[in-house]
């Protein structure tokens, strides 16, 4: 069987690369297509394997302004070759699920998200633009929203990241179904054991939905240390107003240093609302407990009480009564922290997937679930 994965593109590693790694894994003669790549931004075990690229790839400086070439996407996603491949699995996020497949193969979309900046967040994006931008916009994005929706009748199984994705991918194509099938999390890489300090971190891209500000402002008005790890265009702002107190912004790190602030931290702050959000379960697999925004994703994966504090509303006081509210109750124990993770784990995804992808290649997804690992109740 000849498989083929379509990802958005590859300009480095985050959650949707930890997903196709770990589709690599099932699938280890599989072929990658994709719009962008850039080798020398991801892992050894993506470059092991055959990358094609779109035409968007031979656009000038697309390894760094592949999103303003959007427009084209749709008409480079459509020629690509894919004669002879069985199994064709789209990671989508960017547009990637609107590849034509070859009669009797399967497709599969693991989602991510249907695309923030055509949907959910568009008013945010649009309001963000410089003028000619915004005037733009509107025409541009009609046309990807109406490609975008007819592309789902193309895919014949959908898997989704959280329940909150299904629901928006419901409501984005149509009622289509989806398979709830959690981004996978490598436990094992991350140490629970470790002596806990008195710092709080922040932890992400520095971009207004994820609302770092929200974050220092509430450490600002406590009195608290907090560490922030992330780049992106909100880092000017964010080192401006770190010079107000004990916030240390530290910008982009290597993989072990953010293990080490993840082990080490007093809480992980989670201010913003996310598709799923891999940080606050690496977060609990290290042994620290998630103060998080009680929306999308999070309410998933933090269990209010148990191995976080979930709170309601935006806000920095909603965060400074949450961050009262964790430093007035009982210290977490770390060991049930990673029991929660544990349920994330990449042995429990690719598990899960295998069997979507079995099911629906037979057709017979109608009754499959994804694998549960059940955690233990909080000791007292």
């Amino acid at each position: 069987m000849r498989i083929a994965l379509v990802h958005y593109w590859l300009v480095g590693m985050r959650g949707g690369e930890r997903v196709l790694e770990a589709l690599l894994d099932l699938y280890p003669e599989a072929d990658i297509f994709t719009h962008v790549y850039v080798p020398e931004a991801v892992s050894a075990k993506i470059r092991a394997h055959p990358v094609y690229t779109t035409a968007i790839a031979r656009l000038p400086q697309a390894a760094r302004h592949y999103r303003s070439y959007l427009p084209l996407m749709p008409l480079a996603l459509e020629g690509l070759d894919l004669s002879g491949y069985d199994l064709v699995i789209s990671s989508e996020s960017g547009p990637a699920k609107g590849v034509l497949v070859p009669p009797g193969a399967t497709h599969l979309c693991y989602c991510h998200t249907p695309m923030r900046y055509l949907w959910d967040a568009y008013p945010c994006y649009r309001r963000e633009a410089s003028w000619p931008i915004r005037l733009l916009m509107a025409p541009l994005c009609h046309y990807l929203r109406l490609w975008d929706v007819s592309t789902a009748a193309r895919v014949d199984a959908f898997a989704a990241n959280s329940i909150h994705v299904a629901r928006r991918l419901a409501r984005c194509y149509g009622r289509r179904d989806a398979i709830v099938i959690h981004p996978p999390v490598s436990v094992s890489d991350f140490d629970c054991g470790r002596p806990r300090g008195d710092r709080y971190l922040f932890l992400g891209e520095l971009v207004g939905y994820k609302q770092p500000q929200t974050a220092v402002e509430a450490c600002l008005a406590l009195r608290r240390p907090l560490t922030v790890i992330g780049g992106g265009p909100l880092l000017p702002e964010i080192r401006r107003l770190a010079k107000r107190g004990d916030v240390s912004v530290l910008g982009r790190q290597p993989d072990p240093v953010v293990r080490e602030h993840l082990s080490t931290c007093r809480a992980l702050l989670f201010p913003g609302e996310e598709d799923f959000g891999l940080v606050p379960v690496e977060a609990m697999a290290s042994g620290a407990p998630v103060i998080a925004l009680a929306r999308g994703g999070a309410l998933e994966t933090v269990l209010d009480g148990q191995t976080g504090v979930l709170y309601q509303g935006g806000t920095t006081d909603a965060l400074i009564l949450a961050m009262r509210r964790f430093e007035q109750a009982p210290a977490m124990r770390p060991e049930y922290l990673a029991a929660q993770a544990a349920r994330f784990d990449v042995a429990v995804f690719r598990r899960s997937f295998a069997a979507f992808a079995e099911a629906a290649m037979t057709q017979t997804g109608a009754g499959f679930r994804p694998v549960q690992i059940r955690v233990p109740p909080q000791p007292s």
